[in-house]
């Protein structure tokens, strides 16, 4: 690889994790102007219009209708999109940034659960630990002040699971399919599942009014097409000009920490003493197992990885 293709990879890197650090305080800007349920909607509406274009310049829309491909790939758009984002959006509006951002860096231990229950990878001494203080970073964080956790709390901690479910539908059935192709499919079936049972549930008649409507879609869409889907762009550029393990190690434990100044510089929230705490112990966890070695295949990992996470993405 050139000199200039790795400049140009930590570029990527720098901007996904800049990008990923605005998703938890985006997400408590916009469900306190709005219903959760309709603000996952029409975030994951204009996500998934932005990738149907992207599928369909590239000449790809074909693989959300295939036979071997489309009901797998709206498998995946339901459990990494749909139950996730519902999941996400209902969690942070009853929680702060700083619980949000901080209770998804349990991700890494499902993702290792689930791993050696499904794909037989067994887990190293070195992740086992790494979870260990990962997992007492978040507990101290959302309940060292000796408060039960909240069902926000609750929902952001499930959300990571839906995600690393959809990761092991791609891993069993769809390793093969293009990963930009699997960033679509998430973002297109996802919205227009979501957008389906929000109209569904009379999701119309609950609409604020058109003046606080008028206020929150420039956010949906910032939060949708830049949040969410350009983030997950911004990995895969990542990924392709660095190795998945430098590109992991870059952008995970960075967004936490810089969660801290977007949601300050959003919202005004400063991390109590728990928090900070909290915060350093889950930043070296996550550190400590993203640069453990590899027990994945780098293309397989490559077309699974997103920055859900970076929401991680992948929003």
């Amino acid at each position: 690889m050139s000199y200039g293709q790795e400049r140009l990879g930590l570029l990527f890197a720098a901007l996904c994790a800049l990008n990923g650090a605005f998703v938890p305080a985006f997400a408590k800007l916009t469900t306190d102007r709005g219903d959760p349920f309709l603000v996952a909607a029409v975030t994951t509406l204009f996500a998934g219009t932005f990738a149907a274009l992207v599928l369909g310049v590239r000449g790809d829309l074909g693989f959300l209708v295939r036979r071997d491909t489309g009901p797998r790939l709206f498998v995946v758009g339901t459990l990494g999109t749909a139950c996730a984002f519902l999941l996400f959006f209902y969690g942070a509006r009853r929680t702060t940034a700083i619980e949000a951002v901080l209770c998804l860096q349990i991700e890494p231990a499902y993702s290792l659960l689930l791993s050696w229950i499904f794909l037989g990878h067994r887990p190293t001494l070195r992740r086992v630990l790494a979870i260990g203080v990962l997992l007492l970073g978040i507990t101290l964080a959302v309940g060292g002040r000796g408060v039960s956790p909240s069902a926000g709390v609750w929902a952001l901690l499930i959300t990571p699971l839906c995600w690393q479910a959809s990761h092991l539908v791609v891993l069993r059935r769809l390793a093969n399919v293009p990963p930009h192709v699997l960033t679509g499919a998430r973002y297109v079936d996802g919205g227009l599942l979501l957008a389906a049972v929000w109209m569904a549930s009379g999701g119309m008649a609950k609409l604020p009014p058109v003046a606080d409507l008028a206020t929150l879609l420039p956010l949906l869409a910032i939060q949708g097409v830049v949040l969410a889907y350009i983030g997950t762009l911004l990995w895969y550029q990542a990924i392709t000009r660095l190795d998945l393990a430098r590109s992991t190690a870059i952008v995970v434990p960075s967004i936490p920490v810089l969660s801290l100044a977007a949601s300050f510089v959003l919202l005004g929230e400063v991390p109590t003493a728990y928090q900070w705490a909290g915060l350093l112990l889950t930043a070296a966890g996550v550190a400590t197992f993203v640069t453990a070695p590899h027990v994945v295949a780098p293309r397989v990992a490559a077309g699974v990885a997103s920055t859900d996470g970076q929401l991680r993405a992948a929003l």
